[in-house]
């Protein structure tokens, strides 16, 4: 009998993305919810003793994909309002939607998008939405690993009313969750077109005093470029830094419209960007220079965005758009490589979130990782595994899905939601809104 595991993974390949290594008849295994090998599946049978063994012919293991930025909750605004400018969108749809939200409504929107996010292959994720206790609470129930945060603007919330009541919501939010294995709470403003300095300030002082990190849309839109700079005389970019909130622990999310002094300031303070390609390009947003920030050295991770502005969480078309857009606006087929556009969704994601210990399979890392089945026609012949993942594959391939050690999804079938409830539920809401 060999050392006793709880988990053994096997397939006709594993992709631990620690380089571009392919492992043929490999496996992955799981004690508790840390990986403690990866190898020839042969050798780690005879190794391991498992209480659960995994066994997958013409598949796929590889590290779970990390949505970067999404608005989870919004699931309950799918296809509201679209085909609109994202400025006429928030103003004139979403914040009068966003008024009349429930506590109840944000948590069973919230685990909708958990049952996408599971079935797609996302395994980790940065959300900012409103009652975010109650995202925390549904994606800890689905078992996905998440920082949250609520968002705070100068107007006031339906939430928490007043900011100085943000401030409390969000301290304690914090307190709430801290240790917890799979959920952390970030510091949240919504941007500097709808954030004072005071607030933006307050902030980053509150994210300090608990070591977390400050997340904030940041040169999104011309329109958000042009209100900063009649307010401020800087970009937004620029403002943030004279304020003195840049540095390491910012996330960053969109940055369409950066200037070279920008990307310039972003690299100096090691500001994190994400990346959100099809949201940016339904709104006609623009297109993120993320060929520019690679080659300075900044981080950036992938997001789907919000599902009310994209309008889906599958992490695989948004690796496939993302590859796409950039070899049009650069007229150069050769950037943005498929291999880059992955790392972006795996490990570049988690460094981006400042998660050190998911993003690729390795021993000693949280057992996050995802089983693709490559026996559908759309995925042969079999020439290049990273071209298929980014260019061809989609959410719907995705058999199996493990966070933290634990099975959410094993051979599409969830295990740790009732998706025929979350229907129910989710319906019954739509008609009552």
């Amino acid at each position: 009998m060999g050392e006793k595991i709880d988990i053994l993974v096997s397939a006709t390949f594993v992709l631990p993305l620690e380089d571009k290594t392919i492992l043929k008849d490999a496996a992955v295994a799981i004690k508790g919810d840390r990986i403690v090998a990866v190898g020839k599946t042969d050798d780690l049978s005879q190794r391991f003793s498992p209480k659960t063994y995994l066994q997958y012919e013409n598949a796929l293991v590889m590290p779970g994909l990390v949505n970067g930025h999404t608005h989870i909750p919004m699931t309950l605004f799918r296809g509201r309002a679209d085909d609109i400018p994202l400025m006429e969108w928030l103003e004139n749809h979403i914040f009068p939607l966003e008024a009349k939200l429930r506590p109840e409504w944000v948590y069973w929107g919230t685990l909708l998008g958990c049952a996408e996010m599971i079935m797609s292959g996302t395994t980790c994720l940065c959300d900012m939405y409103l009652f975010a206790d109650e995202v925390a609470k549904a994606i800890n129930k689905a078992g996905l690993r998440a920082i949250v945060g609520e968002v705070l603007y100068d107007f006031s919330s339906p939430n928490y009313g007043p900011i100085e009541k943000g401030f409390v919501y969000t301290e304690n939010l914090i307190k709430k969750w801290q240790g917890h294995s799979l959920i952390q709470v970030a510091v949240e403003p919504h941007a500097v077109y709808t954030c004072s300095p005071t607030l933006l300030k307050k902030a980053k002082e509150l994210a300090e005093k608990y070591d977390t990190s400050f997340v904030i849309h940041l040169s999104e839109t011309k329109t958000e470029i042009k209100q900063v700079k009649e307010r401020f005389g800087l970009t937004p970019v620029m403002y943030l830094a004279k304020l003195g909130i840049l540095d390491e622990r910012v996330i960053a999310a969109h940055c369409v419209w950066l200037t070279e002094e920008d990307i310039d300031t972003l690299q100096k303070h090691q500001v994190k960007v994400i990346h959100n390609p099809e949201s940016n390009l339904k709104l006609a947003s623009g297109i993120a220079p993320v060929p520019a920030l690679l080659k300075r050295g900044i981080t950036v991770g992938l997001g789907t965005d919000g599902p009310a502005s994209n309008n889906d969480l599958d992490m695989f078309l948004e690796m496939d758009t993302a590859a796409k857009i950039h070899k049009l606006s650069q007229r150069n087929p050769t950037v943005m490589s498929a291999w880059e556009v992955l790392k972006m969704a795996t490990i570049d994601g988690a460094r981006a979130l400042g998660l050190s210990d998911v993003g690729t399979l390795s021993p000693g890392k949280k057992a996050d990782l995802i089983v693709v089945d490559l026996n559908q026609p759309h995925l042969m012949p079999l020439y290049d595994v990273v071209s298929h993942l980014v260019y061809v594959a989609s959410g719907k391939d995705v058999i199996t899905t493990i966070v933290d050690g634990k099975i959410l999804m094993e051979n599409r079938k969830l295990l740790t939601l009732d998706i025929e409830e979350i229907y129910s539920q989710v319906n019954y809401l739509h008609l009552k809104a």
